[in-house]
């Protein structure tokens, strides 16, 4: 009897403790009674009615990325590619995710490579490759809105690889190449012409400053000159004034000593002497003056004897 009772304590313990459920952070719980939705659990410590309670689905709330295999999609122009898709979305609603549609993930990759194909099927190859921030962008909105009632919100899109054919890469490989030599070429006639144009300035330059040089020499010897005519010129204005002076100095001596007729004759015999150092060959001699060189070589004479 015991036995009994222990067994069904037993029983009834271990079907509380296997009822107990802890929900963890960043999860939910889906919960159906009898066959229909009851709740939804979030974090925290729940029991389940045994036998009439079933967890229908364990959620994630948290962020969760999709990356798809590349999917073949032809553009405007009839370029056939391979274009692959990263998806980021979040369940912001369980019991949508749950009920909403079957299979949300297939039903999400399906959605993604229908959208992908429409809207680079409006685009033509050079824009398929230059506008991925407005695909992403196209699609982001398209997927966000579609899947709505199911519960999921799509926060990114991106495109990771865009891959054209073989031919088209080689193609476009060569372009590149050429529009890098062009631009080498540009570069190198741009460096060239800033070097001659840098050249030719510094040969302006150099030229103006020798000219500068040449100027300033020129302005200094100018003024070297004139400081040494002035000079000479100082100088010979002082000889002059000192000759005149020296003169002046001996007449008024001669004047103090009241000098004779006959002193006066021998000055101007003195004067005529120089006047006769000259290149003058004709000197003619007043009348007044004859008898005194007259008496003077007479004099000379008796000297002599």
């Amino acid at each position: 009897m015991w036995f009994v009772i222990g067994a069904v304590i037993l029983i009834v313990l271990v079907l509380i403790i296997s009822n107990i459920i802890v929900v963890q952070q960043s999860r939910a719980y889906v919960v159906e009674r009898l066959g229909a939705f009851h709740e939804v659990w979030g974090v925290g410590v729940h029991v389940k009615v045994p036998f009439f309670d079933r967890v229908s689905k364990r959620v994630s709330l948290k962020e969760q990325v999709l990356d798809y295999p590349p999917q073949p999609v032809i553009t405007k122009d009839n370029v056939t590619m391979q274009i692959d898709t990263v998806v980021y979305f979040q369940i912001t609603d369980p019991k949508l995710y749950a009920y909403g549609v079957e299979q949300p993930m297939m039903a999400m990759e399906t959605l993604t490579a229908t959208t992908l194909r429409n809207i680079i099927g409006d685009l033509e190859l050079d824009q398929t490759l230059t506008s991925r921030d407005v695909i992403n962008t196209k699609m982001r909105a398209i997927l966000d809105e579609a899947t709505d009632p199911w519960g999921i919100k799509v926060n990114r899109v991106e495109l990771k690889n865009i891959l054209p054919p073989q031919d088209i890469q080689n193609s476009m490989e060569k372009q590149m190449k050429a529009e890098r030599d062009r631009r080498q070429a540009i570069l190198q006639a741009e460096g060239q012409k800033k070097s001659a144009i840098l050249i030719a300035e510094g040969e302006r330059e150099s030229a103006i400053l020798k000219a500068d040089a040449e100027k300033q020499a020129a302005i200094l010897q100018a003024e070297a000159e004139k400081q040494a005519a002035i000079l000479r010129a100082d100088g010979e204005a002082q000889a002059i004034i000192a000759v005149q002076k020296a003169l002046a100095d001996s007449l008024e001596m001669l004047n103090e000593k009241a000098p004779n007729d006959q002193v006066i004759k021998l000055k101007s015999i003195e004067a005529m002497q120089k006047v006769a150092d000259g290149k003058a060959t004709k000197i003619i001699i007043p009348s007044q003056m004859q008898s005194l060189v007259g008496m003077a070589n007479g004099i000379i004479e008796g000297v002599k004897e």
